[in-house]
Parts: structure tokens; C-alpha cells; sequence
């Protein structure tokens, strides 16, 4: 049985949403993801012995970030 006052007591679904994102912003959430998939980019470039400019960087990071992401979405889908 659910607690009445806990998170599903009250408000609608999209206020549920925004407590639930909320408490993954103070949790840096965001962070803690983009670091880990900024570390394995730095080790694959290390691993590739690839010399890239700054923009080429940000720009192949930019686009590795947006596949993981949308892998994950995909995966969470399937389930």
C-alpha cells in the first residue's frame, strides 16, 4: 500500500516528475553521467592516438554523449 504522504499522496504526475527531477538535480545526476561518459571518450581518443582540435573534440564528444544517451533511452523501451 502506498504512503499517503509520500510522493504518490498528492499532486498529479508531472508534479511527481518535477520532484523526482528535482532531487536528481541536487544529486548532480547530470554530472555524475556526463564525467563518466567523458572519461571513457578521453580513453578511447588516448586508445585511438588521435590528435583533434578543440572543436573536433567537443564536437565528437557532443555526438558520443547524444548516442549513449539515446542508447540508453532505447534500452529503457525494450524493458
Amino acid at each position: 500500500m502506498l504512503n499517503p504522504s509520500g510522493a504518490f499522496g498528492s499532486g498529479s504526475y508531472l508534479d511527481l516528475r518535477g520532484r523526482v527531477l528535482q532531487r536528481l538535480r541536487t544529486a548532480r545526476i547530470n554530472d555524475q553521467v556526463f564525467e563518466l561518459v567523458h572519461t571513457a571518450y578521453e580513453s578511447a581518443l588516448a586508445a585511438e592516438n588521435l590528435v583533434l582540435s578543440r572543436a573536433e573534440k567537443r564536437r565528437l564528444l557532443q555526438e558520443a554523449l547524444k548516442s549513449v544517451i539515446a542508447d540508453m533511452n532505447r534500452k529503457l523501451a525494450g524493458s
